[in-house]
């Protein structure tokens, strides 16, 4: 039996931030980003330390916290780190069994395993620690019929304002300078990840900054966590300035899957999202490289978004990366299409990177 069969993993529950403020971030990922509430917790449901709503969109759900008090843990986490996430929550078979294998190859344990029970049946919740201040909770959830997790009641009306996000494709944290082969490790030795990318700091790298990259994916594919660290340049990097405002390690950004690129993102830039843009040469090399695929990759549109293509033996992606969404520049999304391609569009690093380093500029902090 191989390790991964010792910690089976069904996927990404669900995504937690704290933030400041959970109505308000409820409202701006629903009206800017097509997400819908599904359940709510708080003084009404009993809850008396917290506020948290959860959105939806295709399979993803992020569960948005915050506190209703000033001394609680996510009052520090949101002074702190501002808004972030905390809680990168994965769904297992046996919650239990889980921790207990987690611990037992040194894993640390931030909460025992926990039995919670409604009128629609009962989860199981245990919690282990990762990078920085985020965590993992590990969640079985195959007797729970609600709408989230017990403590929750559904919540009225359904968005019909959905840009076609259909899963979260990748999460990607930012660790010190040294510690990403430390964490790549971590997540080898306690959850049986292996590792399907290295991108070295020549590989990712422009005249002023550099950084280093391993995709670390669990035993059959579903769940796919890059660590970044930064690396020697002339300048700071985009990781060096996620650290000194982030206060720390943490998720860098979140990539959402989607199968119309071109429709999510003219809807997300018609709602006012900010994305990154690249020279206009780029497009050049672009209709080079995909000649052969013309007639199924239209440059002019991808162009006219500002949305990044990249090819490998496997296939193609599309992919565009929002500006930071937090008044920090730490989170941001990252919108990806998939046609074959299991990559992380190497080939457009040099130029997402410069257009990254004109952003920091602007801020002064490159």
């Amino acid at each position: 039996m191989g390790v991964s069969d010792a910690f089976p993993i069904l996927g990404i529950d669900h995504v937690e931030f704290y933030v400041g403020n959970a109505y308000q971030s409820s409202v701006f990922f629903a009206n800017v980003f097509g997400f819908h509430e599904i359940a709510y917790a708080g003084l009404e449901t009993g809850v008396t330390d917290r506020t948290s709503r959860v959105m939806a969109h295709g399979e993803v759900r992020f569960c948005l916290t915050g506190a209703l008090v000033p001394d609680s843990p996510i009052a520090h986490h949101v002074r702190a780190h501002g808004d972030g996430v905390r809680d990168i929550a994965l769904r297992v078979p046996d919650a239990e069994e889980a921790f207990r294998v987690a611990v037992a190859r040194g894993a640390r344990a931030i909460a025992e395993p926990a039995v919670s029970e409604d009128d629609h049946g009962k989860t199981v919740r245990a919690v282990i620690g990762t990078y920085g201040d985020t965590v993992h909770s590990l969640i079985q959830r195959e007797e729970y019929s609600g709408p989230f997790l017990p403590s929750f009641r559904a919540s009225d009306g359904h968005s019909d304002r959905s840009v076609g996000i259909v899963s979260i494709d990748h999460v990607v944290g930012n660790v010190e300078l040294g510690k990403m082969n430390e964490w790549a490790d971590y997540y080898a030795r306690v959850m049986g990840f292996t590792n399907l990318a290295h991108f070295r700091d020549d590989q990712i790298s422009t005249e002023y900054t550099a950084l280093m990259s391993k995709v670390m994916q669990d035993g059959v594919g579903r769940v796919k966590f890059p660590i970044n660290e930064p690396a020697a340049g002339k300048r700071r990097s985009q990781i060096d300035e996620y650290l000194d405002f982030y206060r720390g390690p943490g998720v860098q950004h979140l990539a959402l899957r989607t199968d119309d690129i071109l429709k999510t993102v003219a809807a997300l830039r018609a709602r006012g999202v900010q994305f990154l843009r690249v020279p206009d040469a780029y497009y050049d090399d672009v209709a080079e490289r995909f000649a052969d695929l013309r007639e199924e990759v239209d440059v002019p549109a991808l162009r006219e978004l500002a949305i990044l293509a990249d090819r490998d033996d496997e296939g193609y992606l599309l992919q565009i990366f929002t500006k930071p969404v937090m008044d920090r520049p730490t989170v941001f999304f990252e919108i990806i299409q998939r046609h074959g391609s299991r990559g992380f569009g190497l080939g457009n690093f040099k130029a997402l990177f410069e257009a990254i380093e004109r952003e920091q500029a602007l801020r002064g902090t490159l």
